[in-house]
């Protein structure tokens, strides 16, 4: 993304202060909301777990991009360090693509100064790196959209840090700028929908200032297969509102 466009690109290399090269492609509405300095609205979107095979070309990302898209959003999916043709190797705890996730906003804000909306949107390990992104300067709505948060295999995910993780959550629930949207299924294969409700219970009740949604869909598992269409209408929904 240039400082006077938002042209869509595919298998782009993008550097960050750290020295840290990230494999990312861009795709933009047709119908975008912007001016001669950019978009208006920017989607980071994370994927599942790079040990297991996760990548930026995940199918459920790609169905929240269509979505995106038609909500003219600016939408930027990229490889966590070590995946593709991203420098770097993964982390055990998360800390340091939690800082590549802050890097690259920072430099996606920075190149288009029209941005007015930033969505965080992360999938099943990679909601758990959104989790710890804070909200932007007040002139910028920031939004977060925690998919498939692998609350059963958290501890193992993070190298037992947990509690970092909590403290993020918690952190991000008592802030007034925070517009949150937690989706999970029933029949999620890592964590089950016992622990889910707990957890989601546990959220209202430890939220603040933010705006705060929950939604539990009948069915779904992990990978939401067969059931992208309801979750592409419950993030439409929430976008809309």
């Amino acid at each position: 993304m240039s400082s006077s466009t938002s042209e869509p690109f595919r298998d782009q290399l993008i550097t960050l202060p750290s020295g840290t090269t990230l494999h990312a492609d861009a795709a933009s509405p047709t119908c975008a909301a912007g001016s001669s300095d950019g978009p208006r609205k920017l989607a980071v979107c994370l994927h599942p777990w790079s040990w297991l095979g996760g990548s930026k070309d995940d199918p459920v990302l790609g169905s929240l991009q269509n979505v995106l898209l038609g909500a003219g959003y600016y939408v930027l999916r990229y490889n966590s360090r070590g995946v593709g043709k991203s420098s770097g190797w993964p982390s055990f705890t998360g800390s340091s693509e939690a800082q590549d996730l802050r890097d690259l906003v920072q430099w996606l804000v920075g190149k288009s100064p029209s941005i007015e909306h930033v969505l965080i949107a992360g999938y099943s390990h990679g909601s758990l790196i959104a989790s710890l992104h804070p909200t932007l300067p007040s002139s910028i709505k920031t939004h977060h959209l925690i998919l498939s948060y692998p609350l059963g295999p958290r501890g193992w995910l993070t190298a037992f840090r947990t509690g970092t993780y909590t403290k993020a959550l918690t952190t991000l629930l008592h802030d007034p700028a925070a517009n949150v949207l937690v989706v999970y299924g029933t029949k999620d294969e890592f964590t089950s929908v016992s622990k889910y409700d707990a957890w989601a219970k546990e959220l209202n009740e430890a939220r603040g200032a933010a705006t705060l949604r929950i939604e539990k869909v009948e069915g779904a598992t992990h990978f939401w297969f067969n059931h992208e269409p309801e979750l592409q209408n419950i993030v439409r929904t929430w976008l809309a509102s």
